[in-house]
């Protein structure tokens, strides 16, 4: 069958579990660039690009453009090594605050969602959420104390992200209607959430329902982008406004149709095993057929379930590409 629909068009019906031309073929993370070195040394063009040209330009996938607004800026202090803190304590962020939230320049945007009305691509936007940015201010396993030892810093900080966010989310909505967008998290691992539900529904929960009413009102869908396992999660989340989640990760042991079976309007884009890719287009294919009843749902993107790692050669995700060419021509929601 031809396309005959637009990228944001396709988008759009299958996150509205409407019937589409084709599942669209995307990549929603960018490559790992131990991956691009390999495949430069194994005959991929070495000209430089960023994510959103390599996927489009060199492996031909749809034109998904995404946007991720910190709430860092340029003069916000750096950690001195990664899971480490800029700040200890209220005092503290109160004095880097003047660096944080810093006026976001949103003229590419406007001009990437003009391309979007033209059916030239699909544009997707990130904010960081309620508990990853706390994390990034405060380290991550000070963070977690901090719950308890600081639960007025805690909330301070979320206050302030969530009307920084808000403020974002009304200048985008003034730009135009990007067709979804993700809310950056990263609070479950391959054991389930990183905290309870009494922390989520006293930490997170109140500043989570006014962003997604905005965000809802403004015309998106939101997904949550948390790895690990998110099964436990889900209803937490979709009791705060949440319509979905990303990368729905295979080595910790989620089960894209069992999420399916008991939330049937959940939106999950990933799942796509990529510990398999390396092993050959019989493997490919059948993690394709493990896929095929959620394909078949609606609601769902195709993805690798993270970045295609680096033991991935060039040849074999080739042979990726072309069988998600063919799913997705195959299987369209019913």
């Amino acid at each position: 069958m031809p396309d005959h629909l637009t990228h944001p068009q396709r988008c759009r019906a299958v996150l509205n579990f409407q019937p589409a031309d084709r599942l669209p073929r995307i990549e929603w993370a960018g490559y790992w660039d131990q991956t691009l070195n390999r495949w430069r040394r194994e005959g991929l063009p070495a000209e430089p690009g960023d994510a959103f040209k390599i996927r489009n330009e060199l492996f031909g996938l749809d034109p998904y453009w995404q946007i991720w607004i910190t709430p860092r800026g340029p003069q916000t202090p750096t950690a001195s090594h990664h899971g480490a803190g800029i700040v200890a304590d209220l005092n503290e962020y109160e004095r880097v605050k003047h660096a944080l939230y810093p006026r976001y320049e949103l003229a590419n945007m406007g001009k990437m969602l003009r391309r979007q009305e033209a059916g030239e691509l699909v544009v997707w936007y990130t904010l960081e959420g309620f508990f990853w940015f706390p994390r990034m201010l405060l380290g991550i396993e000070p963070h977690l104390y901090a719950f308890y030892d600081q639960p007025d810093l805690m909330h301070r900080i979320n206050a302030d992200l969530l009307a920084y966010n808000l403020d974002l989310v009304g200048k985008i909505r003034a730009l135009g209607q990007p067709v979804f967008m993700t809310l950056a998290e990263d609070m479950s691992y391959n054991h389930g959430p990183m905290l309870s539900k009494q922390l989520f529904d006293e930490f997170l929960a109140p500043y989570y329902r006014p962003l997604t009413a905005a965000i809802h009102e403004a015309g998106q869908p939101i997904l949550v982008d948390t790895d690990g396992d998110v099964t436990t999660m889900i209803p937490w989340l979709q009791a705060v406004g949440v319509d979905g989640c990303l990368p729905l990760e295979r080595q910790a042991g989620v089960d894209g149709m069992a999420i399916r079976q008991a939330h049937p309007r959940w939106l999950m884009i990933g799942h796509y095993d990529k510990m398999v890719m390396s092993r050959g287009e019989q493997a490919m294919r059948a993690e394709f057929e493990r896929l095929w009843p959620l394909m078949r749902s609606g609601g769902y993107l195709p993805s690798v379930d993270h970045q295609t790692p680096p033991e991935v050669p060039l040849d074999q995700y080739r042979v990726f590409l072309r069988l998600l060419e063919e799913y997705a021509r195959r299987c369209t929601p019913q």
